[in-house]
């Protein structure tokens, strides 16, 4: 294991973590759907970015299979150290491979964590996101569940994925309770989520940064180095999760971020 988390450390959901993450949609076959062609390799992925690389963040959802990766994640982590993170994202249907639609029925919703619980084998999920407002279903709705569940003490911190000033300060204004984390795109590329990067700061919220390397486009001439440090360069509160299939390009980005300040 690593002398140090890999790019410092951030608290995210009450629990101080590594500031990279990993990000595990990769960990499926083609169109984020099914089962990985090597599900040796997968399963080595996810135990090598914790116990070699010093990750203790690891991020993922139900639609990434749909459901395969919270398999991978149990059958090679279970039983979770105690430092790890284990976030995962309810609130998409998969009709086909590479194909994602919002439901965001809150008996839906309900369904899908009880069935994340049962394939990560928790009592309760840590940080569970809401992975996109779905437009059709009234947003004090698809909140209010999720709040119910935390009642329940079946979700501990609830986030929010792709979501824009606006989104936030409805959530806040219109509830009572905090936001654990806001998981948005943010790379050198796509750059245009000024408004939501600081609103995070300002609020002291944490901001996970996914597609930081835009799908691998952005190391493929230089490496991951710069793009990177120029994300851990936007705040201390940003937390990028680079998701990846391949041990050597997991080390790679570890490599990249190993002399970052904290």
């Amino acid at each position: 294991m690593t002398s140090a988390p890999p790019g410092g450390t951030i608290t995210i959901a009450g629990k101080t973590v590594s500031r990279l993450g990993f990000g595990t949609m990769r960990l499926t076959g083609p169109g984020i759907w099914g089962d990985p062609d090597d599900r040796h390799t997968a399963l080595s992925v996810l135990r090598q970015a914790v116990h070699t690389h010093g990750i203790s963040h690891i991020d993922t959802a139900d639609a990434y299979g749909p459901h395969t990766v919270e398999h991978l994640i149990h059958d090679a982590l279970y039983p979770y150290p105690e430092h790890v993170l284990i976030a995962t994202k309810v609130g998409f249907q998969r009709p086909a491979p590479s194909q994602w639609k919002p439901l965001g029925d809150p008996f839906y919703l309900r369904a899908c964590v009880e069935a994340s619980l049962r394939r990560l084998k928790m009592e309760r999920l840590e940080l569970c996101y809401l992975h996109r407002f779905d437009p059709e279903v009234a947003r004090d709705d698809q909140i209010a569940v999720l709040h119910s569940l935390q009642d329940e003490g079946k979700i501990g911190h609830i986030g929010l994925s792709k979501v824009t000033p606006l989104d936030m300060r409805y959530v806040l204004r219109h509830g009572d309770r905090p936001v654990a984390a806001v998981q948005n795109a943010l790379n050198q590329t796509d750059r245009d989520d000024d408004a939501v990067v600081q609103l995070c700061a300002t609020l002291n919220i944490p901001y996970v940064a996914y597609r930081p390397l835009n799908a691998g486009a952005l190391a493929q001439t230089h490496g991951p180095r710069a793009p990177l440090h120029w994300l851990l360069a936007q705040g201390q509160h940003i937390a990028p999760i680079p998701a990846t299939s391949q041990p050597r390009h997991l080390a790679e980005i570890v490599s990249a971020v190993q002399y970052s300040p904290g």
